[in-house]
């Protein structure tokens, strides 16, 4: 009995001695840097321009037949003729996608009287991907022989933007780090250093998407001008001054 007291007696003192430099040990969590002088927050913006080298256009197939199998049927066969001259024109299976298919009846109305069932129609739409634009006009003229009769687009991006992006971000900085510089010589004060940078949104605004409808054999031949788009950058920097 003596002896599991003594055990007792000291087991308690000996986890508080194993626990007490453990917690001693425990490092400090380092809080932001503190500022001295007088703190500035600047918000600043970097742009680029560069000639868009991808055109997303969709290519849209409708049909209407007295039946709901005889509107996809028939919408079926037009739409593997639309991707097939699509193919044929070049474009990689990997930039073809079908977005939507879609089948409705319809109606005719009459006053007084329920509505009645007089036909139906199919939709069908596939969004093709052209990563070389001048060739994107012919394309649309072929895809609406072959039986498309809705194009809407295009959608005109870069397809690779992020060295774009990069130079926006140093032009951002420049204009940060010039614009402090203003503040300070007009308050009598000098930028000591940047405590802070926090990237906000970048803009790769595409043209808006127009809608064509397929036209007749008399139109002229279609023509995509790709012109210029804009990436930008925008930072929020800290600056101290002193």
């Amino acid at each position: 009995m003596g002896h599991e007291l003594l055990k007792t007696g000291f087991a308690v003192p000996l986890a508080l001695a194993l626990m007490a430099p453990a917690s001693a040990q425990e490092p400090a969590h380092a809080g932001p840097p503190a500022i001295a002088g007088t703190r500035l927050d600047i918000v600043a913006s970097g742009e680029v321009t560069a000639v868009p080298d991808i055109a997303t256009v969709g290519a849209g197939v409708v049909t209407q037949a007295p039946t709901a199998a005889a509107a996809m049927s028939e919408n079926a066969r037009r739409t593997a003729a639309t991707v097939a001259a699509i193919r044929k024109a070049g474009v990689a299976d990997r930039d073809i996608q079908t977005t939507s298919i879609s089948l409705s009846p319809q109606y005719r109305y009459a006053d007084n009287q329920p509505p009645v069932i007089t036909g139906y129609q199919a939709s069908s739409r596939v969004s093709v991907r052209f990563r070389d634009i001048k060739k994107a006009g012919p394309i649309l003229d072929s895809l609406v022989a072959a039986g498309a009769n809705q194009i809407d687009g295009p959608a005109l991006s870069i397809d690779k933007p992020e060295p774009l992006l990069d130079q926006a971000r140093q032009k951002a900085i420049v204009e940060a780090r010039a614009r402090a510089d203003l503040y300070a010589r007009a308050a009598g004060l000098s930028v000591k250093r940047i405590v802070a940078i926090s990237e906000g949104s970048f803009e790769q605004a595409p043209r808006p998407p127009m809608m064509m409808m397929a036209r007749g054999k008399e139109a002229a031949d279609s023509s995509i001008e790709a012109g210029e788009q804009k990436l930008a950058i925008s930072l929020s920097v800290t600056f101290e001054l002193n």
